[in-house]
């Protein structure tokens, strides 16, 4: 697939979050909540790892990718 092709189905994809975000805000309010993602609190220190949220994440893009390319 053309470069080109690639850049608006990906330009259409982040129109359609982007419109999800600003209308729908409690569509994501899950993202970073789920069990297995690290959060660390100490003192002035905060570290965030979203684990189980990146995976899901990953399957969801890699089944979309698998999609597009059939």
């Amino acid at each position: 697939m053309a470069l080109s092709k690639w850049l608006m189905i990906c330009g259409f994809v982040l129109f359609i979050v982007g419109l999800s975000m600003q209308f729908c805000p409690s569509l994501i309010t899950w993202f970073g909540k789920l069990p297995g993602d690290i959060k660390i609190e100490s003192g002035q220190t905060k570290v965030f790892i979203p684990v189980t949220s990146m995976i899901i994440l990953s399957v969801v893009f890699t089944i979309l990718i698998n999609i597009l390319k059939r």
